[in-house]
């Protein structure tokens, strides 16, 4: 017999041999011995109380031994003629890529960037040096903006594909099989590249094809339909139809596609900065108490709130993390947060972000449709010579923010290259700063104590999604003007992270399967 229960376990008792086993027996009211097999399906933390809690739902098997399956996904070497070109090689291509294979279709990746290793390199080199490579960086090469920001996976685009299915993607790939079960599973930046080196593996020895340091300068057109792309070297690259997957911060793609009369569209996006206190704060908060449990994690939180008809929330929380520098082109600077698995930094960094719309690009409207483009520019070119043409962003504390004083001192600050005092309350847009200010005293009603002089804000946090979309057809995922050209993925504007961009990755996949029948 198999039967699901949910349980609660105090955080002292957790990591306690058998605890499961224990619990269940007394929850069912039966003989321990009984119980076969104690399978975890979904865990989280239930802090709504000071009786803090682990849920745990669990798949009980009494006297019946659970089936034996695996999860792993088959990948036979591709023997068919068809083959698809994939421009870029994050969440969307890589997953594309995969579900391509299982198709029996070739996949051909084309990547700006460098192979995950090697771009450990150049995010050195933008942390210590103040040097920013604009086609290797935290956001572009191997693996995507995800591979050295984070590597979290929680996502609510449950219901646009599989999410289980990704998870056990990246499980038989090396991730931790917990990410199954954890309600906010995360990898970490620590633990990610290896994953996304297996996965190119993979798709290499099943026949796909992987061009590094490869910037597509030219989409190759037959009247209204595209065979092919052509890169910076004078490869040719052709293919039955094309996934661009190029990632939210590709504005070379975005004014190619402009170039080639191929249509996009502005987005609405979010912009604002990068907030951190120190870890043990949030913990206290969440929490509840100053002494928290060992066997708890790096509390997290999730805040959103609407000032002025905007929303206005926290943004890729990063418990127990840092802030990276993120720019893409010098002359910039642009904020993320990452934690590697442990999530034992001593700080918690989120960002903290207004809605943009049209009526806040209005100014850029002759540039269409790189009106909310040239606004994120604007503030990213802004935040760099407030930061004397470094690295060193800019940044307030939190308490003189609202009262619009310099900070004659910073906090402790996980950024590694360092911070500089401005006045942020001054330098950014109004539509952000009166916002932001506002929905500081909201956000410390919801946690008392998030308005702390203890607590920094670092500027700019500017990529949280494209500001252009590429249109497609909601039936087909194929671009609305251009046959064989399917837009994917973040970069498109029709995902928000690993999870969601790996899915649209498949169903593009799945489209151009079709597409090429």
């Amino acid at each position: 017999m198999k039967q699901q229960i949910e349980l609660a376990i105090p955080p002292e008792e957790i990591n306690l041999p058998e605890i499961l086993s224990d619990k269940c027996s007394q929850y069912l009211k039966i003989d321990r011995k009984k119980i076969t097999a104690v399978i975890p399906v979904k865990k989280s933390i239930d802090a709504r109380s000071r009786n803090i809690v682990f849920r745990i739902l669990v798949d009980v098997y009494v006297d019946q031994e659970p089936e034996e399956k695996s999860n792993s996904i088959i990948y036979n070497p591709i023997n068919g003629n068809k083959k698809i070109v994939i421009v870029g090689f994050g969440p969307g291509g890589m997953f594309a890529a995969l579900k391509l294979i299982e198709l029996g279709i070739k996949p051909i990746i084309v990547e700006r960037g460098k192979d995950v290793q090697s771009r450990r390199r150049d995010i050195k080199a933008i942390q210590q040096e103040h040097i920013v490579n604009p086609d290797s960086n935290y956001c572009f090469g191997e693996g995507g903006a995800g591979a050295y920001s984070d590597g979290k996976l929680y996502t609510r685009a449950t219901k646009r594909g599989d999410v289980k299915k990704i998870m056990d993607v990246l499980i038989q790939h090396g991730a931790d099989p917990e990410i199954a079960v954890e309600s906010h599973p995360h990898i970490g930046s620590n633990r990610l590249p290896k994953i996304v080196t297996a996965i190119r593996q993979t798709i290499i020895d099943n026949g796909g094809e992987i061009y590094f340091n490869s910037k597509v300068d030219e989409f190759i057109l037959k009247e209204n339909k595209i065979v092919g792309v052509r890169t910076d070297s004078g490869l040719e690259i052709f293919g039955d139809a094309v996934i661009l997957a190029a990632g939210h911060s590709a504005r070379d793609i975005f004014y190619l596609l402009h170039k080639q009369k191929i249509k996009i569209d502005p987005k609405p996006f979010a912009m604002g900065v990068r907030i951190e206190h120190p870890q043990a704060l949030i913990n206290e908060i969440r929490y509840h108490t100053k002494n928290k449990n060992p066997n708890l994690p790096s509390a997290v939180y999730s805040l959103v709130t609407e000032v002025q008809d905007r929303g206005v929330y926290s943004f890729c929380m990063c418990p127990g993390g840092i802030i990276v520098p993120a720019a893409t082109s010098p002359g910039e600077i642009v904020v993320n947060g990452m934690s590697v698995s442990k999530r034992n930094s001593p700080f918690a960094n989120s960002g903290f972000v207004v809605e943009v719309t049209k009526q806040e690009w209005s100014k850029y409207e002759k540039y269409q449709p790189f009106a909310a483009l040239m606004l994120q520019e604007e503030l990213e070119r802004k935040a760099f010579e407030l930061a004397n043409h470094t690295q060193r962003a800019p940044a307030q504390r939190v308490t003189d923010f609202v009262t619009g004083k310099l900070s004659s001192s910073l906090p402790k600050c996980s950024y590694i290259p360092g911070l500089t005092s401005a006045s942020l309350d001054k330098e950014l847009p109004s539509f952000i700063s009166s916002r932001l200010r506002k929905a500081l005293f909201n956000f410390d009603k919801k946690m008392h104590g998030y308005y702390t002089e203890d607590a920094v804000l670092v500027g700019v946090e500017t990529r949280t999604s494209s500001p252009i979309r590429i249109p497609r057809d909601k039936e087909t995922l194929m671009h609305t003007e251009i046959s064989g050209l399917f837009p994917c993925g973040e970069g498109a504007g029709y995902a928000g992270g690993i999870v969601s961009a790996a899915i649209d990755g498949e169903n593009c996949a799945a489209a151009v399967s079709k597409f090429i029948q």
